[in-house]
């Protein structure tokens, strides 16, 4: 989720998605030393675990933004319920802007992964395609325009199992957005946020703001 036509396209197949998936609070392991990330909303606090062991550069982007407090102050400018919660425009400092959903990191910008060094060229960082983890209820997931490399600093919480949107499954739908986390605490608070009301652009009418990200590794 990203670009208007990739909403768009979005919307309409989420409309075949149940509407009462349940989803359990739950708590995961993190004995591996992954980081987990705490969100502080003004709706609640969730963690999250991210994949650093699978998804290394992903994990490592979010990372560098979240310790920069690139996050901080931010809203979630896209929210449906049964499919995912969006969060990570820069744009959305403004919760009004007509231009939430549009932003990411500045061009030329850059972030370590081990010795490497990952510029984001246009802002954008490298499709990582490695590790094949579903986009299933609780999943931190990269969002994109649909074009190649096109990630940048927006992702998205999934509150279904929303498949067509593995990239492996081309067989569903020709859309591919990464998992490189998962909520490991608070889940309840991604639902309260899922479930929010919303514009008829699916952003939350009353605005809900990041106050901050931190990272523990």
């Amino acid at each position: 989720p990203h670009s208007t036509m990739m909403a768009m396209m979005l919307r309409r197949m989420t409309r075949r998605l149940p509407s009462n998936t349940a989803v359990t609070k739950a708590f995961f392991s993190t004995s591996n030393g992954n980081p987990v990330a705490t969100f502080e909303t003004t709706m609640g606090t969730f963690k999250a675990e991210l994949f650093e062991d699978k998804m290394p550069i992903t994990s490592a982007n979010f990372v560098d933004l979240a310790e920069s407090g690139y996050y901080d102050g931010l809203h979630f400018h896209r929210t449906i319920q049964n499919f995912m919660i969006q969060f990570g425009c820069p744009v959305s400092k403004d919760p009004a802007s007509q231009r939430c959903g549009t932003g990411g990191p500045e061009p030329g910008t850059s972030f370590m992964v081990g010795e490497e060094t990952i510029v984001r060229q246009d802002g954008n960082i490298p499709d990582e395609f490695e590790a094949e983890i579903t986009n299933e209820p609780m999943t931190l997931s990269m969002a994109n325009t649909g074009r190649p490399n096109s990630g940048g600093s927006q992702f998205f919480i999934n509150t279904n199992h929303n498949e067509f949107l593995d990239y492996w499954r081309t067989d569903l739908s020709p859309s591919k957005h990464p998992v490189f986390g998962k909520v490991i605490e608070g889940s309840e608070v991604v639902m309260a946020i899922s479930q929010t009301a919303t514009n008829a652009s699916d952003k939350p009418l009353e605005p809900i703001e990041m106050v901050s990200v931190k990272v523990e590794k």
